[in-house]
């Protein structure tokens, strides 16, 4: 029995759930959130949790399975009553970020700037050095900072580049080695 799959997600006030047509729907006060559920995958909705079951619970995959879409309804349920945030740090001389619009520019020590078009869904901002990313869609928010972290990753002689702010940088020593006296 998955350990995951068996607990029931409580939906707070305000916050509905329902299936269509093979989706899972989960409305709340910032918005609107929806998944392809699984064929395997029965689900329970009253008005205060959603309770998902599988028929086979031997086979390692549908407790697999189970354990992942009650994971994935949870972040959704979390997501539409508040936000999810990742923030991005950018180190370096001359390197910095502005938002214009849904259009994030970046100008990271390459020859022009680069432009990233930000997804329906999420919002950033911009602070200093730090770039601020919002929404309520987990996955989204964490394929977005990544992909801007990927424009310039750090790199460990110096440390510039775009890390997330809990990232700790392994430094290296350089050509410092290589210099001995004779």
């Amino acid at each position: 029995m998955s350990r995951l799959g068996k607990l029931p997600i409580e939906l707070p006030a305000g916050t509905r759930a329902w299936l269509d047509n093979g989706f899972m729907i989960v409305k709340g006060p910032k918005g609107e959130l929806k998944t392809k559920m699984h064929e395997i995958i029965k689900t329970a909705i009253t008005d205060k949790e959603i309770i998902l079951s599988i028929d086979d619970q031997t086979i390692g995959k549908n407790k697999a399975l189970w354990g992942l879409f009650r994971s994935l309804i949870k972040n959704m349920v979390i997501g539409v009553n508040e936000t999810y945030t990742k923030k991005l740090e950018i180190n370096g001389v001359g390197y910095k970020a502005a938002v214009s619009g849904d259009k994030l520019t970046l100008n990271v020590g390459y020859s022009h700037p680069v432009i990233y078009n930000l997804p329906v869904g999420i919002k950033v901002e911009v602070q200093a050095n730090i770039i601020i990313i919002n929404g309520i869609d987990k996955q989204l928010v964490g394929e977005v900072s990544a992909q801007i972290r990927k424009i310039r990753k750090p790199e460990p002689y110096k440390g510039k580049g775009i890390k997330y702010d809990y990232e700790i940088l392994r430094r290296k020593a350089g050509k410092t080695a290589g210099k001995t006296e004779k």
